[in-house]
């Protein structure tokens, strides 16, 4: 199974205050700190290694989480410095960690799917890049991918088609390749590259159809908190 590349460096501005002092990876969900129901589904899932990507607050992060050994896990971490670096950035820095393939999932998603799947789809499908789709429709955010008949036609963060009815589910496999030109240190979005990728079709598509779950919005984090309170078991 891949290494997989957890992306939890952001400020979370958006769930300010909690996040004033808190990062956002910690915030209580269902009675413990959400990163660790995380990384439960990865262990089932069949992952056993996870670099975290850490900034805002990232010291907090490694003394709950520790080197992954209390989770079944080996666990790394990849650091922003004194700058945030995007997500696309703080794969830059991650890379001599992450092998030549490797998922990549933000770290305020909790995605009830099955992670080997999308990594065979991602070999199967013979692209630089994947990435996992839900049929969206503007139910749970704003819908961003173009997808059909199995192809992913069209990708773009902002400015929305009217043939965008998918939306990015929160998962992908990249490989190493695609970030060795870029240098350690500069920032950059993920999104744009991924934009970029669908427009020379070089990104794959793999659609799911179960909801994902997040905590970067007050309404997510009740959400996620009914999804994973007792009885769940991941």
């Amino acid at each position: 199974m891949f290494t997989l590349a957890l992306l939890a460096g952001g400020l979370a501005t958006r769930m300010a205050p909690l996040t004033d002092r808190c990062p956002k990876s910690l915030l209580e969900v269902a009675g413990r700190p959400f990163i660790l129901h995380q990384l439960d589904y990865f262990r089932n899932q069949g992952i056993q290694r996870v670099v975290l990507c850490v900034g805002h607050l990232g010291e907090q992060v490694r003394e709950v989480v520790g080197d992954g050994s209390a989770f079944g896990l080996e666990i790394q971490y990849a650091w922003d410095g004194n700058h945030p670096l995007g997500t696309g950035g703080a794969l830059t820095q991650a890379l001599p960690l992450l092998g030549e393939r490797f998922f990549v999932q933000y770290g305020d998603s909790f995605l009830p799917i099955d992670y080997t799947e999308v990594a065979r789809a991602f070999i199967h499908g013979g692209q630089p890049a994947l990435m996992t789709v839900l049929e969206n429709a503007g139910r749970w955010d704003c819908s961003n991918v173009e997808f059909s008949g199995g192809v992913l036609a069209a990708y773009r963060k902002t400015a929305a088609t009217p043939g965008m009815r998918h939306i990015d589910y929160g998962l992908s496999v990249l490989s190493n390749q695609l970030f060795r030109c870029r240098t350690p240190g500069e920032p950059f979005d993920l999104a744009d590259l991924f934009h970029t990728l669908s427009l020379q079709g070089k990104l794959a598509g793999h659609e799911v159809h179960t909801r994902f779950y997040e905590i970067g919005s007050p309404a997510g984090l009740q959400d996620t908190i009914d999804f994973l309170k007792p009885p769940y078991a991941p």
